[in-house]
């Protein structure tokens, strides 16, 4: 008989849960001014980075996810956009005066009418990761899909230091970070970038 817990889906599973309350918890018990200073300043090498990449794809922050808006601002960026309730996404333009639709995921997105774009790096939110670049998604396999479709772009992960882990249970599908961005640092997890 397989032992359940060796299968990679229901460990990502159970983490994802024991992720998200250490996550909820954690920023319930930030201050207004430490959780309203977290990600609105590039750290230098991450600036430096991202200088000529054109556009960024970052993410409107849902629950609690850290907001990153504040620190790309001024550059031109790409927000995830789903025609659906299907597995497909791509990325939009949109300026921070844009108008923001609700999608059928819940998170705001550009409207349908945005210009479809190609992202040159990807900020992505994540519920877990671990210093090898494992990254622990929602589980919709969004994001997977399109590092697989688009593998040359670089990516990077963004969350709080707590949902750190010593290992992300990993599948063949699962796309690993380039980098990681945290309220306390900014960790490369390769050399791609």
């Amino acid at each position: 008989m397989n032992d359940p817990s060796a299968d990679p889906a229901q460990q990502k599973q159970r983490l994802r849960e024991r992720l998200r309350f250490r996550r909820k918890h954690f920023v319930a018990n930030l201050d207004a001014i430490a959780r309203l200073a977290a990600f609105r300043a590039l750290p230098q090498p991450l600036a430096d980075l991202i200088a000529d990449r054109d556009p960024i794809a970052a993410y409107i922050a849902w629950g609690d996810e850290p907001d990153i808006l504040p620190m790309l601002a001024g550059l031109p960026l790409a927000l995830p956009h789903h025609a659906g309730r299907d597995p497909a996404m791509t990325f939009r333009h949109w300026a921070a005066d844009g108008t923001l639709a609700k999608g059928p995921w819940g998170p705001q997105q550009p409207g349908g009418d945005a210009e479809s774009v190609r992202p040159a790096l990807i900020f992505c939110p994540l519920v877990g990761f671990d210093r090898r670049g494992g990254r622990l998604g929602q589980g919709g396999g969004h994001y997977d899909r399109y590092f697989a479709a688009q593998s040359d772009i670089p990516r990077i992960g963004v969350g709080w230091s707590v949902q750190e882990v010593d290992a992300v249970p990993t599948e063949s599908t699962d796309a690993p970070l380039d980098a990681v961005l945290t309220e306390q640092e900014f960790l490369l997890c390769g050399d791609r970038l």
